[in-house]
């Protein structure tokens, strides 16, 4: 792993500083902050001072403390939903692969089923229906961003299918899971990774979104989405209370983002014929 950080390029190394202080940041900083995210310590957006950084928001809380912990919520939630979409679509895009016929066409049918609606859209939906908890939100962004995962993966594994050595393994009679963590997930693997990074911050975008639109992450609890639509009116006021929450969320993608270009050039040096 050192070695291939090493060999990034200034880019990737830039973004992996970011991050690497983003989430530093966000773990470590509520744990340090005298406020707790809920706790009433100040005036309605207070300017930046020595007792609050970055001042306060529109019922007198720490902005600070609040954009930290809100960071911390939306990284925890994505990386979560990101974790359960892999979780969904890696398997279910392998084994149509594998299996072929009409369990490929059923699955494939199903996912572009899904697809058809705008995501947003079916999420607002979902979340109008059947309520706004963590799981619920966990699980819906799991289902969205699976299709997509799905997409890739069963692309990637058809692939590989046709390959001599998966036709020898066939033929030795070999189960689904050899093949799903044998033959084809090693090969894949790369491939993953760096959708991972990119299914990762569309989620962190999505959560926030759906925050912003008043049916994710419900107050007091701090997300970044949330905290902009909150603050919205201070703007009016020359206040940068709604400006900081998206200002931390853009530091976050772009870092992640860095991170997966720099992942992708490095590959494909390692593929280059020499």
């Amino acid at each position: 792993m050192i070695t291939i950080i090493r060999n990034f390029d200034l880019g990737a190394k830039i973004g992996l500083g970011i991050v690497v202080l983003f989430l530093l940041a966000v773990f470590l900083g509520p744990l340090l902050s005298p406020y707790s995210e809920v706790e009433i310590v100040g005036n309605v957006w207070e300017s930046p001072n020595a007792k609050h950084w970055l001042g306060t928001d529109n019922v007198g809380r720490d902005l600070m403390t609040r954009i930290l912990t809100g960071g911390r919520m939306t990284v925890i939630i994505s990386l979560m939903a990101t974790w359960g979409a892999f979780l969904i679509g890696c398997p279910l895009g392998i084994a149509a692969a594998v299996v072929g016929g009409w369990f490929e066409l059923m699955v494939t049918r199903a996912v572009d089923a899904l697809m058809a609606f705008p995501g947003l859209i079916l999420a607002l939906i979902v979340l109008s229906a059947v309520g706004t908890s963590i799981p619920t939100l966990i699980l819906m962004m799991s289902v969205l961003a699976s299709t997509i995962v799905f997409r890739l993966t069963r692309a990637v594994a058809a692939d590989i299918v046709a390959m001599d050595y998966v036709e020898v393994a066939r033929l030795r009679g070999e189960n689904m899971r050899w093949f799903l963590f044998k033959e084809i997930l090693p090969n894949v693997a790369p491939t993953l990774i760096t959708e991972f990074g990119l299914r990762f911050v569309y989620a962190a975008i999505l959560i926030s979104s759906l925050s912003f639109l008043g049916i994710g992450i419900q107050p007091p609890l701090a997300d970044l989405g949330g905290m902009v639509k909150e603050n919205a009116l201070a703007v009016t006021f020359g206040r940068s209370a709604p400006i900081l929450p998206a200002v931390a969320l853009s530091f976050l993608a772009i870092g992640v983002n860095l991170v997966v270009d720099g992942v992708l050039r490095h590959n494909a040096k390692l593929d280059r014929p020499k």
